[in-house]
């Protein structure tokens, strides 16, 4: 057992506050964070080392996860448990400042961010980079981002986007529209060469590891925003105006016609980002 995950289990053993569901609830949540922040590359961590920056970094891995708001702020309150034990509470800071609000879901504010580019530069791993201007110029997943094989892809007016590399297991194209696209997609050829956008040398939890940290590094957090900010920009592109989250109108107050158009470029969408609902596009743009 890892030592970080042994010493959590041994915290839990002799802290045995609440219910015996909670004190199981407790332990596979810190076992959860600890696995994570490994996978992350703190890999010498102790229980008693805990600093605000573990805190950050598990947040803006749940954010970009697009987990539910209300599974995050249990994951917080189990922070703040293991915080307290170690006599260091203040390395856990208000929900507020993480972003985090129980009176907040998925469909209330914008979440699209775009690519700092400034900062963009100062990151020296060449992969992560070039994942960084997928997900910005296709609307990609993290995940597919880091997975995918630019020659693999490239099908002239768009791309192919492999099963194995989706979350849902469900393969799809995107079109390339715009020169930035054609940009993205050929750097990353010379990145790759022939394969992905994984070092030949690691596997996929290390090169998503190496990316964590150096996006944390500069600065670059939620990095699922640009997944947000991609959907937007093509809704304005599909419809003619912005959408909701963009500064657009309510879908109540769109005409018959306008409905129509909004209904469409909402499943082109959907279909874009790899979704089967329609309804998840509320998520990116509002309603």
């Amino acid at each position: 057992m890892k030592d970080l995950v042994y010493q959590l289990k041994n915290m839990c053993n002799h802290n045995r506050d609440g219910s015996y569901s909670t004190q199981d609830t407790r332990f596979k949540a810190l076992q959860q964070c600890a696995n994570q922040l490994l996978g992350m590359g703190y890999r010498k961590m102790q229980a008693t080392s805990l600093k605000q920056k573990h805190v950050d970094a598990l947040v803006n891995r749940w954010l970009s996860e697009n987990i539910q708001m209300t599974t995050i702020l249990n994951r917080m309150s189990h922070i703040r448990w293991w915080a307290q034990k170690i006599g260091k509470p203040n390395v856990v800071l208000s929900n507020n400042y993480y972003g985090l609000s129980k009176d907040t879901t998925d469909h209330d504010f914008s979440k699209a961010c775009e690519l700092d580019n400034e900062k963009l530069k100062r990151i020296t791993d060449p992969y992560v980079v070039a994942s960084l201007r997928l997900q910005a110029e296709f609307g990609l997943r993290r995940e597919e981002a880091i997975k995918f094989i630019p020659n693999y892809a490239d099908q002239g007016n768009y791309i192919q986007i492999k099963a194995s590399w989706t979350k849902g297991g469900k393969a799809r194209t995107v079109p390339i529209r715009h020169p930035e696209q054609r940009a993205a997609l050929d750097h990353a050829k010379t990145i790759a060469g022939g394969g992905s956008l994984i070092p030949k040398s690691l596997k996929y939890h290390q090169q998503r590891g190496r990316y964590e940290k150096a996006t944390n590094a500069v600065g670059l957090n939620k990095m699922h925003g640009l997944r947000h900010c991609y959907a937007q920009q093509r809704y304005q592109e599909l419809t003619g105006w912005p959408c909701r989250h963009a500064g657009g109108p309510h879908q109540k107050d769109l005409t018959s016609e306008q409905k129509a158009i909004d209904k469409n470029a909402r499943s082109i969408i959907s279909k874009e980002l790899g979704h089967e609902r329609l309804s998840i596009v509320e998520t990116y743009c509002g309603k």
